[in-house]
Parts: C-alpha cells; sequence; structure tokens
C-alpha cells in the first residue's frame, strides 16, 4: 500500500492534535490526492470532541512548497474541475476547523504552503522558515487572509514581488509569526500560545467573525 499523504497524531492527553504532511521528496507539495485526505482527516477529526487544538506540520526539511503544478499541465475539464474543488474544501475546512488550529513552519511554506499557513490561526516557526507568494505569476493567491494579517501594503508587495520573507522579518511584520522557536517541539510547543481550558464559545465567535469577513470562496 502506498504511504499516506497525511498523517494525524493524537490528540495527546491536554487534547493537542498534529497533522503532518507527509510528502518530503516532493517538498510536501499540496497534490488533489494530498488534500483529500487533509480533508478526509480534519473533518473525522472536527467531530472529536476531545480535540482542543490541531498543529500543522511538514515532514522533512520544508513546511510545503504550494500547488502540485504538475496537475496544473493537465487542461482536461473534468480534471480542473476536481483541482479546483478540492482546493476549495481544503481551504474552507482549515478555515472553518471549529478549534485553534498552529501552522508550525520549518523551511519554506510558498505559495498555497503559504496560503495553508495563514489560514491557521496561528504560526509558529523556526528560524530557517521563509514564505513567499511566487504563484502570482500564474494562479490565484488566497489573499484575504494575507490582507487581514499584515495590511494592504505589505499584502500587496509580497503577492506582485513574489519575494521571500525570512523568519526575521516575518517575526517583525504584523501577524506574520506569533512566535519564532530554536526548534519545533511537537506538540509541546503549543504550550507558547494556545489556552487550552474549555474556549468552545469563544472560538465560535471568533470562527464566525472570521468567516464573515473571508466570504464563500477564497479565491
Amino acid at each position: 500500500m502506498p504511504e499516506p499523504l497525511a498523517l494525524i497524531s493524537g490528540p495527546d492527553d491536554l487534547g493537542t492534535a498534529v497533522l503532518t504532511l507527509n510528502r518530503p521528496a516532493k517538498k510536501n507539495a499540496l497534490s488533489i490526492a494530498l488534500r483529500e485526505e487533509v480533508c478526509e482527516l480534519i473533518g473525522r477529526l472536527a467531530a472529536d470532541q476531545s480535540v482542543k487544538a490541531l498543529v500543522i506540520i511538514g515532514a522533512g526539511n520544508c513546511f510545503s512548497a504550494g500547488f502540485d503544478l504538475e496537475e496544473f499541465a493537465n487542461p482536461d475539464p473534468g480534471h480542473q474541475k476536481r483541482l479546483w474543488d478540492s482546493s476549495d474544501r481544503f481551504h474552507q475546512g482549515i478555515l472553518r476547523f471549529p478549534v485553534p488550529v498552529v501552522a508550525a513552519i520549518d523551511g519554506a511554506a510558498y505559495a498555497g504552503g503559504f496560503d495553508l499557513a495563514l489560514l491557521c490561526d496561528m504560526r509558529i516557526a523556526t528560524p530557517r522558515a521563509t514564505l513567499a507568494h511566487p504563484e502570482s505569476a500564474f494562479g490565484p493567491v488566497v489573499y484575504a487572509p494575507l490582507h487581514d494579517l499584515v495590511g494592504g501594503a505589505i499584502a500587496r508587495e509580497l503577492v506582485l514581488t513574489g519575494r521571500r520573507l525570512d523568519a526575521e522579518e516575518a517575526l517583525v511584520a504584523p501577524g506574520t509569526f506569533d512566535h519564532t522557536l530554536g526548534h519545533l517541539r511537537v506538540p509541546g510547543m503549543i504550550d507558547v500560545g494556545i489556552d487550552r481550558r474549555e474556549n468552545d464559545r469563544v472560538v465560535g465567535r471568533l470562527r464566525r467573525l472570521r468567516n464573515e469577513g473571508h466570504g464563500a470562496c477564497l479565491r
């Protein structure tokens, strides 16, 4: 059997589950198959009342290099519909997940990988983390969350230039990273930022406000 493209561990005794993007040979490129596996896994986790937080990490030395560009080369209308339908389900699944979601970034988070990090509630990174939106030359960018986090001027500059943002600069840019760590400690790393006490009412209200602001479609 092929190895799963997404893995879940936990939740631990404190309610933290860890989702691993498990395609290290392809820099955790977000293929249709990987996105569909993630959607299935987080759908199960969303129904688990013992889950209080979700941490997303990438296997190997990269968070995610973005969508799998090879899949964009297939012009078949059915394939293109599946590609974008899976993209929408993936983004909405992360955005609407019922408890706090933390992106734990080690290495590159580019294009769709940057989008994934932006859709999380918090971003924690190592010093070697880098962010970029190089895809603006050939595809849509998930712009609204980036604008919300860093403001219009910085968001437009990052999207239009596609330049890389390193961990040091990202920590200074308002809202991009919440913490940088010498190395990722999963799941213990989440202790720096999240109160795991019962907070369903507060999280639910924040979710509603954020989702109303981003609308039904992020593309």
